[in-house]
């Protein structure tokens, strides 16, 4: 049993509902895409509903889970998405995490498209905050598959982009993997302008060194949520 802090259930559906609103105003979800979740405890998720549009969302639409799946609390007949196998994949594989945000981001997501990963350190916050992002292959969404093909992944990464997909994102909290999806977009982006300038600069051995030993390696600390 993990000694999780605690966090209030409805203060955390309400703060789900603010990072929907966000991705969906950022453009990084459309339609119904994309899904979150949180971890309330060892065994209680609290995600988001399939067919929901992730910018008109209530607290009341959002559903708990177990960490097998089974549904303990939904509201309006709302069912947990299809995806919430590949969060619970996450959480069963690294129980310091206690977020997940899966979307759509444009630019990254066309990298995934390209099967190109963004594991080069070309940015320090690519070495120091999410650390190299790699490519999961392509696998079909919604079933047993998608999660299967993460587990390799996992426990060495704060970020994936998810083959001809998208990407997900994870941390000890809610704003921690927020955060995390933005800045796979923004070095997406910026690598992008690199390459289309003719060039891009990687960082060397020793920068790397250097920014490790400035600042250390990432190690996901329960703090308090968003």
């Amino acid at each position: 049993m993990t000694d999780y802090p605690v966090w209030n259930e409805w203060e955390m559906r309400h703060k789900i509902i603010d990072v929907g609103r966000r991705l969906y105003d950022l453009f990084f979800v459309a339609g119904n895409d994309g899904n979150i979740s949180v971890r309330l405890n060892d065994d209680e998720i609290l995600m988001t509903p399939t067919n929901v549009s992730k910018g008109q969302m209530e607290p009341e639409d959002i559903v708990k889970v177990s960490l097998s799946g089974q549904l303990l609390a939904a509201s309006n007949g709302s069912r947990p998405s299809s995806e919430g196998r590949m969060h619970l994949a996450i959480y069963r594989n690294r129980p310091d995490i206690r977020a997940v945000v899966h979307a759509h981001p444009p630019t990254a997501t066309g990298f995934a498209v390209a099967n190109r990963d963004l594991t080069a350190p070309f940015l320090p916050e690519v070495v120091v905050r999410t650390g190299p992002t790699p490519l999961v292959p392509y696998t079909i969404p919604g079933g047993d598959e998608l999660p299967a093909s993460l587990i390799p992944y996992i426990e060495d990464h704060l970020t994936l982009l998810l083959g001809n997909h998208g990407v997900v994102a994870y941390g000890p909290t809610l704003r921690d993997a927020l955060f995390n999806l933005e800045t796979v977009e923004l070095n997406a982006r910026i690598f992008l302008t690199a390459h289309q300038l003719g060039q891009v600069q990687y960082l060397n051995e020793d920068q790397i060194e250097a920014l490790n030993e400035r600042y250390g390696k990432i190690e996901p600390q329960p703090v308090p949520a968003l």
